[in-house]
């Protein structure tokens, strides 16, 4: 009896320390470094292959290296670093405008029904509108200077950081709010410790598109009356069939773009550390 017993304890024993076939995960895996300039590094090589073969017409899509050799051409004389401090003055004076207002709206219609009642309609309404129609009115009232360049980069700045931090602030649970009530929190930490943790996520996305808004904004911007700028750039480059003038301008609009979503995204992990999600 006690040799049988010992047996089936063993063999179960045995049984356990077989190899057991590992599950596969369903998260996405482990993060890898600098994945997110595979893309555009694909594209390159696919983009200069095709011009070593001679696949592309270089009168319309001109090789890298002549684009390379186009921009450092530019930047030599002055003419390039003078128009990219330009666009990113233009593109921080709006993008700072655009952010403030779009915190401070959210802030109000979420925290308040009568903000709410006052804000969110109003603002719906003027995402319904194209905002770059909205141009021709604003050369009306404020002229066709610096002045109506960064209006509109700040109106398109603000919508989307409004509209994702409203809508994380009204998805706060309400179980928070009771437990704040019972705790007996004053509004500034009911603030402080519950609505903007819990706003913070939405507002990241809202800057993110916030920030990539103001940039193709100001594509459009400074091509109309424009003395500077990489837009402007652009356009005369079209007048006289330089592509690879438009290409450089187009490169720099790129590299400023990815430049901006990756800092906002880095800040994003920092201050959000504490929440465990698939990008992780």
């Amino acid at each position: 009896m006690t040799t049988t017993t010992l047996h089936k304890a063993t063999a179960v024993v045995v049984a356990d320390e077989r190899p057991r076939k590992r599950r596969r995960g369903l998260a996405p895996g482990k993060r890898l470094p600098a994945a997110r300039l595979a893309g555009p590094l694909l594209v390159l090589a696919l983009w200069a292959a095709a011009s070593a073969a001679e696949a592309l017409d270089p009168a319309a899509i001109p090789a890298p290296w002549t684009v390379v050799e186009t921009g450092a051409q530019l930047w030599t004389d002055g003419t390039l670093i003078t128009d990219i401090l330009t666009s990113l003055q233009r593109a921080a004076s709006g993008f700072a405008i655009g952010l403030t207002a779009g915190v401070v709206l959210a802030l109000a219609a979420g925290l308040t029904r009568t903000g709410e009642a006052l804000i969110d309609g109003t603002v719906n309404l003027n995402r319904a509108i194209p905002t770059l129609g909205l141009i021709p009115l604003f050369i009306l009232w404020l002229g066709i200077g610096e002045t109506f360049k960064i209006a509109i980069i700040a109106i398109v700045v603000y919508i989307p950081i409004y509209l994702n931090t409203h809508a994380a602030l009204s998805g706060i649970d309400n179980r928070f709010v009771e437990l704040a009530e019972v705790q007996g929190l004053s509004k500034l930490r009911f603030i402080r410790e519950i609505v903007i943790p819990g706003a913070l996520p939405g507002f990241f996305v809202g800057l993110r598109l916030g920030v990539t808004g103001s940039w193709l904004g100001l594509v459009v911007l400074e091509q109309i009356n424009a003395t500077s700028g990489l837009g402007y750039l652009m356009f005369q480059a079209t007048n006289y069939g330089q592509s690879d003038v438009i290409l450089v301008g187009l490169v720099v609009y790129g590299i400023f773009g990815l430049a901006s979503d990756s800092t906002v995204r880095l800040i994003e992990r920092r201050v959000l550390s504490w929440r465990r999600t698939l990008s992780s």
